[in-house]
């Protein structure tokens, strides 16, 4: 990706560094749970900290270490992703400003969280294992850095332009949000069988995808900011991240009636749908046909 010489964006929060206090874990729940569990009470009218006031708290093994500069301070090792992460959230934004002012609407940008190895958002407290992942309450991204590391050691989707996708992935995320459409679906899933809501889950993860392809699509048009082997990173990352390859690795089967995300092929289609033709309209992953 050419990145260099572009834009940054002030809207990153460097939690790096911060300690994590010992004792915020919520026993007996992962990250995911606790976001899962935060919807939920999203939907209900409820606040979210409130579900978790009176639940034991138990020590958590995951506690940043503050770095030699200072505590707070960023960690100098990643101060070139930070870079990287900042110019492509200012492009993220750049993009879905315009589109949305082109829709008459107005497009408030989300804060990116760089945290290490644990972050408590207003979803709950989640750890690097969750991935990086998208919390509708505070409208924040969260992202530990270590994260592309995996995405290419452990994935096999190297380079930039892959780290890229998986940031407008999220910020994907919250473009559904603000259009509602997180809400209506979140509304749908409490309505429906385990199953069921697993194929909503689908159809919302790879709108993302399409949406992050949009986003490729448009920054290219306009900026040229994309390589020749950009658009093969991408794919790779969305074929590697697909449902049943994750399971397969991790399992040696697969089933598909627990897919959250979509098969390799599902992420890969949605993806090459927004690319193609950088519109949101492109991307109703919900209508009844669909691959």
């Amino acid at each position: 990706m050419r990145w260099r010489e572009a834009r940054r964006s002030d809207n990153i929060e460097d939690q790096r560094g911060t300690s994590i206090p010992r004792g915020v874990r919520v026993g007996g729940m992962g990250g995911l749970g606790v976001l899962l569990l935060a919807v939920v009470a999203m939907l209900m009218g409820v606040d979210p900290r409130v579900l978790f006031q009176e639940r034991p708290m138990v020590d958590s093994p995951y506690v940043s270490t503050p770095p030699s500069q200072g505590t707070g301070g960023p960690v100098s090792a990643n101060d070139e992703l930070r870079d990287f992460v900042s110019v492509v959230l200012a492009d993220t934004e750049d993009v879905w400003q315009a589109v949305f002012e082109g829709a008459r609407q107005t497009y408030e940008p989300p804060k990116l969280v760089l945290f290490s190895q644990a972050v408590e958002s207003a979803c709950g407290f989640a750890e690097s294992a969750t991935g990086p992942f998208y919390c509708p309450i505070d409208r924040k991204v969260y992202l530990d850095l270590s994260f592309f590391e995996e995405l290419s050691t452990r994935f096999g989707a190297p380079g930039d332009f892959a780290q890229a996708y998986t940031i407008a992935h999220e910020v994907g995320h919250h473009v559904q949000n603000l259009l509602g459409i997180t809400q209506k679906t979140h509304a749908l899933r409490s309505r429906l069988s385990p199953e069921e809501a697993n194929q909503v889950s689908v159809r919302v993860e790879l709108q993302a995808d399409c949406l992050a392809g949009v986003w490729a699509n448009l920054a290219q048009r306009t900026r040229l900011v994309l390589d020749n082997a950009d658009i093969e990173e991408g794919l790779r990352a969305t074929s590697a991240l697909g449902d049943d390859r994750i399971q397969r690795r991790a399992q040696g089967y697969v089933v598909p009636e627990s897919f959250t995300h979509g098969s390799a092929a599902q992420r890969m289609h949605w993806f090459r749908q927004g690319l193609g033709r950088g519109d949101p309209e492109a991307c109703d992953t919900f209508r009844i046909n669909q691959p």
